[in-house]
């Protein structure tokens, strides 16, 4: 188990290829690895090579508020480098089957290529090779932003100022939510998408009383809850820690839903809150340097579209991870901690 430091602005963990790994087996550039979009061509295939394994990417807004960057404690690439997301390559199977996988690179201090990672949105079959048929600038950001915003699926009741408990998809601007730490907010916007449940965006469902909540809690894999110790069994050294959904996966209580398509709603407030959904606390959408373009105009632009953390005053909660080699935080732990 993983204890990460308290974060200002909440990482995501993309699990990436290396550029070398993902080689061309057919076309121009012929065994060159995947690259930059200046230097891709249409046509060309792909394929993983045997020894292919994802490695954990961790990134962070940069500090200069502008960008990204590797966060620290990142599984590859440098601690601190810039990264810049490229492309959106899109991939087709001999059977005609599509993914995207979104290219970042990673720059050296002179503002050099030093390294290149490859970010497949949908699992990469294993011997298959991938015919390039799509290279692009405009949509990249908006495809990253989706897989980056903390989503709640179709069904999924938010406890309301009154005490309801409202399907998230019947919600709208203006409605009154309650919060764990400012009282009663009222919701500023509603982001709503469908996509096909696989790889990045298939969902993770927690089935009722896995963490002490009433019914079953679906959300997107990367979306973070929030868990009051009672009891630190964690060791966490305080109270209050962030889990992500996709770190409790235990192929039991907790499993992951890959298949057909889901509807996600994205909700916003002024800041970013501790809301609850079927019953226990989770966050609301941030906005920062990689949800942003998800946004329509008009929110984007107000007070430069970023938004802080939560508890400034208390200190801010600590986030419990598990590479894979470790295996997951046990959700039944979490469920007795919080219990007392």
């Amino acid at each position: 188990m993983t204890i990460m430091a308290p974060q200002r602005e909440p990482e995501q963990c993309m699990a990436v290829y290396p550029a070398a790994q993902f080689r061309v087996v057919n076309g121009a550039n012929l065994g060159d690895a995947v690259s930059d979009a200046d230097e891709l061509i249409l046509g060309d295939s792909y394929m993983l090579v045997p020894t292919a394994e994802k490695a954990d990417l961790r990134v962070t807004p940069a500090a200069s508020g502008e960008g990204m960057a590797v966060a620290r404690g990142s599984q590859c690439g440098r601690a601190g480098a810039a990264l810049c997301l490229d492309a959106c390559a899109t991939l087709m199977s001999p059977a005609g089957r599509t993914a995207e996988a979104l290219i970042f690179v990673e720059l050296s201090d002179d503002a050099h290529i030093c390294q290149v990672w490859l970010f497949p949105l949908a699992e990469l079959a294993a011997k298959t090779p991938y015919a390039l048929v799509a290279i692009d600038r405009q949509t990249a950001r908006r495809r990253f932003a989706e897989s980056a915003c903390v989503s709640f699926t179709a069904g999924t009741r938010i406890t309301l100022a009154d005490g309801r408990q409202w399907p998230v998809e019947r919600l709208a601007a203006g409605d009154r939510v309650l919060t764990r730490d400012n009282g009663v907010q009222n919701l500023r916007w509603i982001g709503q998408q469908t996509v096909r449940a696989v790889g990045e965006f298939a969902p993770v469902r927690i089935a009722a009383g896995a963490l002490n909540n009433s019914g079953d809690l679906v959300v997107s894999p990367n979306h973070r809850l929030f868990v009051y110790q009672r009891d630190d069994r964690f060791h966490a050294g305080q109270a209050e820690v962030w889990v992500r959904a996709d770190n409790l996966v235990n192929a039991d209580t907790v499993t992951r839903t890959d298949g057909g398509f889901v509807d996600y709603y994205q909700l916003l407030f002024d800041h970013h809150e501790i809301i609850y959904a079927e019953g226990i606390a989770a966050e609301s959408m941030i906005v920062d340097v990689r949800t942003r373009p998800a946004l329509p105009g008009a929110l984007r632009q107000r007070d430069g579209g970023t938004q802080r953390q939560v508890l400034p005053e208390r200190g801010l909660a600590v986030e419990l991870s598990a590479p894979a080699a470790e295996g997951n935080v046990p959700a039944d732990l979490l469920r007795r901690a919080s219990a007392g």
